[in-house]
């Protein structure tokens, strides 16, 4: 009995990512989802409640294992010496590699959460992580000027940089669905941001006036 409910939950989680890459959110069909997997759509509110919670099964996974991978790495960044960091072309292709070995682990899903959530809770999911790196960038900025005589935080460089770096690994996604060929360019890229963040996210502290 409870093999049979895993794999009828698991139907309906693969018909519903069909309908969903097809017509989104708003548009899909839970008639059309359920008749695919040959249930009713009593099974899909018993076993996720509404679309909402079907979507929710499909995406929430893949941007969990995204966010712990940030998270991780804002943690460790949070430890480095800023005072004596000096860039070079490499130093964050571990990162790289775990972002995105999380990002292409589902594929199908990123390109639902991205392209197909409008409608949902979802929706708006690429200004919400821009709104993260922000945040994060405010500290870890305001930690790197404190460091410097008459320096302070480029605000506008700092936003550019968080709309910059999140779109660029939307693009990748968009453009590149082969894990192993996204991995080599998205190296150079990140090498790019980072050494561009660091030149750029400070700015002569003039007084105001």
């Amino acid at each position: 009995m409870e093999q049979n409910q895993n794999e009828n939950r698991e139907k309906l989680i693969a018909c519903a990512k069909q309908e969903f890459l097809e017509k989104g959110f708003a548009k899909a069909s839970l008639r059309k989802i359920s008749g695919d997997a040959g249930l009713t759509t009593g099974a899909v509110y018993f076993f996720f409640h509404d679309k909402e919670g079907l979507f929710g099964a499909i995406v929430d996974e893949p941007l969990s294992r995204i966010m712990q991978v940030l998270q991780t790495h804002f943690a460790e960044d949070a430890e480095e010496d800023l005072r004596s960091y000096q860039h070079q072309n490499g130093d964050h292709d571990a990162f790289a590699e775990q972002l995105i070995t999380a990002m292409y682990a589902d594929y199908d899903a990123l390109i639902i959460l991205l392209h197909h959530a409008g409608g949902s809770r979802y929706e708006g999911i690429t200004e919400r992580m821009i709104d993260m790196l922000d945040a994060y960038y405010k500290q870890l900025a305001a930690r790197y000027a404190a460091l410097f005589t008459g320096k302070r935080v480029n605000r506008y460089m700092l936003h550019w940089f968080s709309h910059v770096q999140i779109n660029a690994f939307v693009h990748l996604l968009e453009h590149e669905p082969d894990s192993e060929k996204a991995l080599e360019k998205i190296k150079p890229v990140m090498d790019c941001l980072i050494e561009g963040w660091v030149k750029y996210i400070l700015e002569d502290d003039r007084p105001a006036g």
